[in-house]
């Protein structure tokens, strides 16, 4: 009977999915301007800090400079280790999405500089990797770090990974400037690798080590329409776990092939497993794979592991991967605070996960997720400026312990493993292109910030414009303006949290679900504001001048652990919208970590334009107790932060 059942189980989800997998398209980036208000003001932060900040840092560091030596253009040695061309790689990607919000002659001019410098480095059949270029000639200790041929040590080498991240960036430029050059050395290398692997006499039978490659092979795909290359992706991903078709890897530090998630095939993988990142990169590409290709067992597995991800090792920051030890995913509900890892290039591999089970799905709970990550775990991982950064990022500090990989409890400008600040710099400009949707007649809006777009529904083109001071208020107005009046479905993402559902499962619940019901008004009109599925569904004539306004009550809510984390035991957390709160000690007489907090604890909002680049800050009634969101602390030095607080006895 359990055989049957669970082979109905896997055709029921087969079925969901083949039938929700539709063709769901984001709208691209440059379609989509921010124009005041808090993404406004971090997109700016990317032009005008983050990505010149980074693109210092690689100057500085001698990653630029790998690229001249390798292509003879300068006499050097190789700098850095041996991931270093993927944090050049990822900043150009960032700055090919500034160029996309706005155009900027100089930095157009100054990336197709870096871009004659890849050029150079790369040999003539397509391999790109300065580590060995530069040493081809010499043995030693770069025979482990690259190993001892060409994708040798695949495992440790970062190869596959490196060049990931050129066709990233080499696709983010050619949609910002309609130039080829670097999109022609990146399919240069693909068509490389397209002769290298695969199970043709004389080809490698190996896997990436540190996933990246595959999906960047199906967006090189989507660009080209090359299917050699999702193909390769695609072995790639089935090539996990299949000894019976190559040897398992020699692991690099002795974690053991799940580490790789090459424990067993993909298609019998149940849990998050191993590196929090590689492992996000994999599942990402999992599920963009099948908005092209839909799969039942690929299906079947991704769905599980996304549920053991989300509902049992999460944190409430959206942050994953608590163990230090691998960078890791840790067993079930072992999620500690003072020693949580949560490293920033994780938050931002589970955000690019759950867009992608999004697109493939249709689901909003993906985007509930995706919205929890971006205002905590992300942001949390960077200054408020932009210019400093968190390696790991601890649900709580006593100001001292060294946890931002060897540089004390300080946010750092850079990190000798840059991989957390260059994927800053590639995220924050681009993340108006998660906001707006399209499924043939249907307009879907995912995210609130300020902004005006262009968006083609049916073959007409909409302005659609957001006015909110989300996420300080609820409140959210949108404009409109289709070219020609026309029938399509404007569908608005109402947050799990405004109907009182802190996450998806029972991971984290609120202790009271109580607010008030959501307002929904068109053309000044009162609206029923019937939600299905996560979405208010508006169905009718557009015509220019239309507008929607829509209010989310935002209580501040007290948020509970499952019974299962005994690391929460007996703890609140404090949230108001999207934005998760902690106390720090700056704002509490130095000291955070012993602050009790009552089940019908009061607070009082309210925004404070001067502190930490303005921001809502919450007060108990006495005024005795502040709380700041916890993306904000330490940006005023090294002190006492708790997110989970005690329950007063």
């Amino acid at each position: 009977m359990t055989k049957y059942f669970s082979l109905f189980s896997l055709l029921f989800c087969c079925q969901l999915s083949f039938a929700q997998n539709s063709k769901i398209t984001p709208v691209p980036l440059k379609n989509v301007k921010t124009k005041q208000g808090f993404w406004h003001t971090r997109v700016e932060a990317a032009r005008d800090v983050t990505v010149p900040h980074a693109l210092q840092q690689c100057e500085e560091s001698g990653r630029i400079d790998n690229f001249a030596v390798a292509g003879g253009l300068k006499k050097g040695k190789f700098e850095g280790v041996r991931f270093n061309d993927s944090d050049v790689f990822k900043v150009v990607e960032g700055a090919a999405y500034v160029l996309q919000n706005q155009y900027d002659p100089k930095l157009d001019h100054y990336l197709d500089s870096l871009i004659t410098l890849f050029a150079a480095a790369q040999e003539p059949d397509g391999y790109l990797y300065t580590i060995r270029t530069i040493n081809k000639d010499t043995t030693g200790s770069y025979d482990w770090i690259a190993g001892p041929y060409r994708y040798g040590f695949e495992n440790g080498s970062h190869e596959l990974y490196n060049v990931g991240h050129l066709y990233e960036a080499a696709i983010a430029h050619y949609e910002a400037t309609g130039k080829k050059t670097l999109l022609d050395v990146a399919t240069k290398n693909a068509d490389h690798l397209v002769k290298t692997f695969g199970t043709k006499p004389g080809q490698l039978v190996v896997v990436p080590g540190h996933q990246e490659i595959e999906l960047a092979l199906i967006k090189l795909y989507r660009t080209t329409g090359k299917k050699e290359y999702l193909d390769l992706s695609k072995f790639f991903i089935d090539m996990r776990g299949r000894s019976d078709k190559r040897a398992l890897y020699l692991d690099e530090h002795k974690l053991g092939p799940a580490y790789f998630q090459d424990q067993v095939p993909f298609v019998r993988q149940k849990e998050a497993v191993g590196h929090a990142v590689r492992a996000q990169y994999l599942y990402t590409a999992v599920a963009d794979m099948l908005t092209i290709e839909d799969e039942p067992e690929h299906s079947h597995a991704i769905h599980e592991i996304w549920n053991d991800a989300t509902e049992k090792k999460q944190y409430v920051t959206g942050g994953v991967g608590a163990r230090e030890d691998g960078e890791a995913f840790d067993k079930e509900y072992i999620l500690p605070n003072d020693n949580a890892y949560a490293e920033t290039c994780a938050a931002i591999a589970n955000m690019l996960w759950n867009h992608k089970m999004f697109l493939y799905t249709g689901e909003s709970k993906y985007m509930d997720v995706f919205e929890r990550v971006l205002y905590n775990g992300f942001l949390g991982g960077m200054s408020v400026k932009g210019d400093k950064f968190f390696y790991v990022n601890p649900m709580a500090s006593n100001g001292v312990n060294d946890f931002n990989k060897g540089t004390g409890a300080e946010r750092q400008p850079w990190f000798g493993t840059a991989c957390c600040p260059t994927n800053v710099s590639r995220f924050l400009p681009s993340m108006p292109a998660y906001i707006y949707a399209t499924r043939g007649n249907e307009l879907i809006v995912n995210l609130f910030a300020d902004n005006e777009a262009t968006i083609t529904v049916n073959n007409n083109a909409v302005k659609l414009a957001q006015q909110t001071n989300y996420p300080w208020d609820g409140n959210v107005k949108i404009l409109v303006d289709p070219e020609k009046a026309g029938n399509f479905t404007l569908s608005v993402r109402i947050p799990g949290w405004a109907t009182g559902e802190a996450i998806p499962g029972n991971l984290y619940t609120y202790t009271s679900k109580d607010s008030k019901p959501v307002t929904l008004r068109v053309n000044g009109k009162n609206m029923p504001a019937t939600i299905e599925k996560g979405y208010i569904k508006l169905a009718r004539n557009w015509k220019k001048g239309d507008q929607i306004e829509l209010m989310l009550d935002m209580p501040v809510r007290k948020i509970i652990s499952n019974e299962k984390i005994t690391a929460n035991k007996d703890k609140i957390a404090i949230e108001r919208g999207p934005v998760l709160y902690c106390a720090e000690g700056h704002d509490n007489n130095g000291k955070a970590l012993a602050i009790p907090m009552t089940e019908n604890q009061t607070f009082a909002a309210s925004y404070q334009q001067s502190l930490l680049g303005g921001v809502n800050v919450l007060k108990t009634e006495t005024g005795n107790v502040t709380l700041i969101p916890y993306y904000a602390w330490a940006n005023r030095g090294p002190n006492e932060m708790v997110i989970w607080f005690s329950k007063a006895q």
